[in-house]
C-alpha cells in the first residue's frame, strides 16, 4: 500500500485529489496539510511514502518544505503538483530533492502513474516540463532572469508575489526583516527592477504566474 500526504492550501484541490486516489487500489491518502510548515511537522511525527506538494502556499511554501522533508524524512518522496511549470522552478525543485514534478493540469492517470513510479524508486517529470527543462539548458541565462536567483531569493520571490509582507516573511523563515530586505534588494538588483510590483509583473511576463492566479489565490 502506497501512503500519500496531500499538501495544498486549497481545501477544494485536496478534496479533488483525495477523491481521485481513494478509488485506486494500492494507494491510500493518510493525511492532509494546508501549508509547508504543517507538512514538515506532519512528516516529523508520521510517515508517508509520497507527498503531493503544492509550490506556492502561505508560509515557507513548497520549495522549502520539500528541502526540509527530504532532510528529516529521507524515505519520503516528494512530487510537486503545481500550476508553476516555467523555468527555473522545476529545476530548482528537483535540485531541492523532489522525485517528481507535475502540472495541476495533468490527467488523473498521470498523477497515479507518477505516484507509482516514484514509489518504485524512479523520478517522474511530466514530458512537457522535462522538455522545457532540457531546452532551458540550451538557452542563454538572459532568456529567463529568474535563473540567476539563489534558492533563498527564489523562495522570497514566491512569497512576495503571493502578497506576503516583509514582516510576515521574516517570521515564517526565521530571518530578521533586515535580512529579508537584503535578499529583496539583491534580487531587485539581479533582475534590474525597483520594487515588488515590478517583480510581480516580471514573474507574469516570464510565465511563472498569471494575473488571474494571483487574484484568485488570495
Amino acid at each position: 500500500m502506497i501512503s500519500v500526504l496531500l499538501v495544498d492550501d486549497h481545501e477544494l484541490v485536496r478534496a479533488g485529489i483525495r477523491r481521485i486516489l481513494e478509488d485506486i487500489k494500492g494507494i491510500k491518502v493518510v493525511g492532509e496539510a494546508q501549508c509547508g510548515e504543517d507538512a514538515v511537522k506532519w512528516c516529523r511525527s508520521n510517515s508517508a511514502d509520497i507527498v503531493l506538494m503544492d509550490m506556492n502556499m502561505p508560509g515557507i511554501g513548497g520549495l522549502e518544505a520539500t528541502r526540509k522533508i527530504v532532510r528529516y524524512s529521507p524515505d519520503t518522496k516528494i512530487i510537486m503538483l503545481t500550476i508553476h511549470t516555467e523555468s527555473p522552478l522545476p529545476a530548482k525543485v528537483m535540485q531541492a530533492g523532489a522525485a517528481g514534478y507535475l502540472s495541476k493540469g495533468a490527467a488523473p492517470q498521470e498523477v497515479i502513474s507518477a505516484i507509482r513510479s516514484v514509489h518504485a524508486g524512479q523520478r517522474y517529470i511530466a514530458s512537457d516540463i522535462a522538455q522545457q527543462m532540457a531546452l532551458s539548458q540550451l538557452q542563454p541565462q538572459a532568456e529567463n532572469p529568474f535563473a540567476s536567483l539563489s534558492d533563498r531569493e527564489l523562495q522570497i520571490m514566491l512569497m512576495i508575489t503571493k502578497g506576503q509582507k516583509v514582516n510576515e516573511i521574516s517570521e515564517q523563515l526565521n530571518l530578521s526583516p533586515k535580512t529579508v530586505n537584503s535578499y529583496r534588494y539583491r534580487m531587485f538588483s539581479k533582475l534590474s527592477i525597483n520594487g515588488d510590483v515590478e517583480l510581480t509583473h516580471l514573474a507574469i511576463k516570464h510565465g511563472l504566474f498569471n494575473a488571474e492566479t494571483l487574484v484568485t489565490s488570495e
